[in-house]
């Protein structure tokens, strides 16, 4: 835990925040804090600073926080992910969090089985509990919007356009692309990529994703699963944004 993350329920008149659970015996167990101490802390939506520890119990921790920073800016990547195994999407959504993505469109595929949109960690507070994680992991405070939908046809057909509307490119990570990343040519502004299941995508669905502007590019020649292909797609993409938003060199 590289941040204590606030809600506003914790919050006292006072002025004070009082903490219990997992989050105080993580800061008396791990981070072994006493009175006086001074811990890194952020508030759930708003602002990042320290907050003083007042008192301790084996049971709560009383601190006085200061937000006075803002969070990092947001990922330029935007994510469209066909939905994982159950024991993968925590690990993904805590991933993406900590990465500073914050629209997530989790999808259905014909990879996907059926069976995983009935999975408890679909629920609403068990994602939101798994991106908390990121975000004390990350040092942010604000939330990833996550959407779940089920089927891929109308969803491509009817809603993509409105989920990313101010993404300047589409990706799309195919193992059967001809090339990396750093052939095609880098954009200035926001990305949304397209990564599907284990396996990958349908060559159906690939045609499909191609044909509404996503372009195509191989992670390389290692199958990854897909915790691990997420990451480092992502990493990939803001690498390739921030080149394409250089500066031209001067003119000789």
């Amino acid at each position: 835990m590289n941040l204590v993350l606030l809600e506003e329920g914790d919050l006292q008149p006072d002025g004070t925040a009082r903490l219990s659970g997992r989050r105080a015996r993580h800061a008396l167990e791990v981070l072994r804090v006493a009175p006086g101490d001074r811990i890194a802390v952020g508030l759930l939506g708003g602002s990042l600073g320290e907050g003083e520890v007042l008192s301790t119990s084996p049971a709560e921790l009383c601190i006085r926080p200061s937000l006075t920073r803002a969070p990092p800016d947001p990922s330029p990547v935007s994510l469209l992910l066909a939905l994982p195994r159950p024991k993968i999407l925590r690990k993904v959504l805590a991933a993406v969090a900590s990465m500073g993505v914050k629209d997530v469109v989790l999808l259905g595929t014909y990879r996907v089985e059926k069976s995983y949109f009935g999975s408890p960690s679909l629920r609403a507070e068990s994602m939101a509990e798994a991106l908390k994680l990121g975000l004390e992991q990350g040092r942010d405070t604000r939330l990833p919007r996550v959407s779940v939908r089920r089927f891929f046809k109308p969803f491509v057909e009817d809603e993509l356009d409105s989920a990313f509307p101010s993404a300047a490119r589409r990706l799309l990570a195919h193992p059967a692309a001809p090339g990396p990343l750093e052939g095609l040519p880098a954009p200035r502004g926001r990305a949304v990529l397209a990564i599907g299941p284990e396996g990958g995508f349908t060559s159906y669905e690939a045609r499909e994703l191609e044909w509404r502007g996503f372009a195509p590019f191989s992670l390389g020649p290692r199958p990854l699963r897909v915790d691990a292909a997420v990451a480092y797609a992502v990493g990939q993409v803001e690498l390739w944004l921030r080149w394409g938003a250089r500066p031209p060199p001067p003119e000789r």
